[in-house]
């Protein structure tokens, strides 16, 4: 008698994103509805037309959406940017440990906790990447880059209001630059984003800084 279909979205996730040769625990459903499913799929349809149609295989927007992806890579540039403000003074060397703090816990919790609850398949890539870029083996949905930016935009901002606009440009150029490399659905990365500005407000009413004078 033939064997039933194995259901995707009852696959177990491990650490690194690998479903094992042998499951050594539960499965974990998808928990989204089928009809919220349906809808995020369209979504993700049309950003992506929209995307081919008007910056993908533009050489100079290439360019820049692939160092952008790079430099989000485990959260490589906000590192940089904290890390050149806490040379400044004390008071900003503690703020880059807020930083740094933030930004692991945000980390573990999407990477090793939200991502679990999910085993969303990433885009399927039908042409070559016109740049190298890292492919990650976790579950596509939230995105990490875009939850990372967000959540260093927010925390960055709480003390350079006037910086405000330049840090949440920066953090919507990495966050789409998944979306341009074919690493996430623009779902993932609206969810990742959401979540990273809901991280920042967390981190800013529970580990206050002054303000930079």
């Amino acid at each position: 008698m033939a064997q039933p279909e194995p259901d995707p979205r009852l696959e177990v996730v491990t650490v690194d994103g690998d479903v094992p040769d042998s499951a050594l625990a539960e499965p974990i459903a998808d928990p989204t509805p089928e009809a919220i499913h349906d809808v995020v799929v369209r979504f993700d349809d049309a950003v992506d037309d929209w995307w081919d149609a008007h910056l993908r295989g533009r050489p100079k927007i290439d360019r820049m959406y692939y160092i952008a992806s790079h430099l989000g890579d485990f959260s490589l540039i906000w590192f940089m940017v904290g890390a050149a403000q806490g040379l400044r003074s004390d008071r900003d060397a503690n703020a880059f440990i807020r930083l740094a703090v933030v930004l692991g816990l945000e980390s573990l919790a999407v990477n090793q906790g939200i991502k679990r609850l999910f085993r969303r398949p990433r885009p399927v890539i039908e042409d070559p990447h016109p740049h190298p870029v890292r492919k990650p083996l976790t579950s596509s949905f939230p995105s990490g880059h875009s939850s990372a930016a967000f959540t260093a935009a927010g925390i960055l901002a709480s003390r350079d209001d006037p910086l405000t606009p330049v840090y949440l440009a920066a953090a919507a150029i990495v966050a789409t630059s998944r979306i341009h490399t074919r690493m996430h659905h623009a779902a993932d990365v609206v969810a990742g984003a959401g979540l990273g500005l809901a991280f920042a407000a967390v981190a800013r009413r529970v580990w206050t800084l002054p303000h930079r004078r």
